[in-house]
């Protein structure tokens, strides 16, 4: 079939800037991959993320609190009700705004128009597809590049025409010594078509410790390693942001040094007794640490706060019931 020849001249392009929904992590309108080898965190970390977006609150390295969004959520590998949801619920997401395209009569793929009519129904500015490989369908091979390269470019489309934010969540591949850009499973076109990637792992000096590495921006300068914490006694936590690589991350060393676990332990320190708030504060901008920060330690550590006359005090869990009658 003869298509008729279409010349677009750039000088009729209006430039625009980059819209994010995390800044320089989640562009808006493009595809972010989220990869890590299974059971590093990847799935914990996006539905973090999603938790902070559906509450309008401020992501790491983000000043500004966002307005609460809607998130279009798509699993192939977890239960809703006994695994998702409860998950959910840990990471104090609003629920009401997480959404699920039923699949029950037919299965969703990347190439199904329901994903942009859910988009346009619901204006969600986030969706997510977990794993990339069970949204390819039927018949594609995710190592082929002329069978990949369509489907994302459509999806991709999608996204520019939406404004949504995608991310794709994927495993890593088990070979070892190559670099991080190959390690992704299936064809490299999944890393060309995305403007973000982000690699999760796990340190072996702290297991409980992970790390988001940006693997690839194109839209941006590469923002930070982030670190946060999970383990089944104290759970998801920020920890701040850290200089470790995305070949730290892939092979599991280097050692963690962020602001926040900075703060934690100078609070651990200075609260063996309880202290004014004033006092914490001032130590705080000594050590060069933003107020931010120190609120998220405060959280972590699961600090009290105490009115006694008219000073507020903080203290420690255990200093605020040994000190209940003071």
């Amino acid at each position: 079939m003869n298509t008729e020849l279409k010349l677009i001249s750039m000088r009729d392009i209006q430039t625009e800037d980059v819209q994010w929904l995390w800044y320089p992590y989640l562009p808006r309108g493009k595809l972010t991959i989220v990869q890590g080898d299974p059971g590093e965190g990847k799935t914990t970390f996006v539905l973090a993320v999603i938790s902070a977006l559906t509450r309008g609150e401020p992501l790491p390295e983000c000043e500004q609190a966002p307005e609460p969004v809607n998130v279009i959520y798509q699993t192939a590998e977890d239960g809703l009700a006994d695994t998702i949801k409860p998950r959910l619920e840990t990471a104090g997401a609003d629920c009401a705004r997480v959404l699920v395209i039923d699949e029950s009569k037919r299965e969703l793929n990347l190439s199904d128009e329901r994903l942009e009519q859910a988009l346009r129904k619901t204006g969600a500015q986030l969706m997510v597809l977990d794993p990339i490989q069970a949204y390819l369908g039927d018949g594609v091979n995710m190592h082929r590049a002329n069978e990949v390269r369509p489907i994302l470019k459509r999806t991709a489309a999608m996204a520019e025409r939406t404004g949504c934010a995608v991310i794709l969540i994927g495993h890593m591949n088990k070979a070892q010594g190559l670099k991080s850009g190959y390690r992704g499973l299936g064809s490299i076109d999944f890393r060309a078509a995305a403007r973000s990637v982000l690699v999760v792992g796990r340190l072996k000096d702290d297991p409980a410790v992970r790390i988001v590495a940006q693997d690839k921006n194109s839209l941006a300068p590469e923002g930070k390693s982030i670190a946060f914490q999970l383990d089944g006694e104290r759970g998801f936590k920020w920890k701040g942001t850290c200089d470790l690589s995305v070949d730290d991350v892939l092979s599991g060393s280097g050692k963690l040094q962020t602001k926040t676990l900075q703060m934690e332990e100078e609070l651990e320190r200075m609260l063996r007794e309880a202290a004014t708030a004033e006092a914490v504060l001032n130590r705080a901008k000594e050590l060069g640490v933003s107020e931010r920060t120190l609120m998220t330690a405060k959280k972590n550590l699961g600090i009290v706060s105490e009115k006694r006359g008219s000073q507020w005090y903080w203290m420690l869990p255990e200093q605020g019931c040994k000190d209940a009658a003071f």
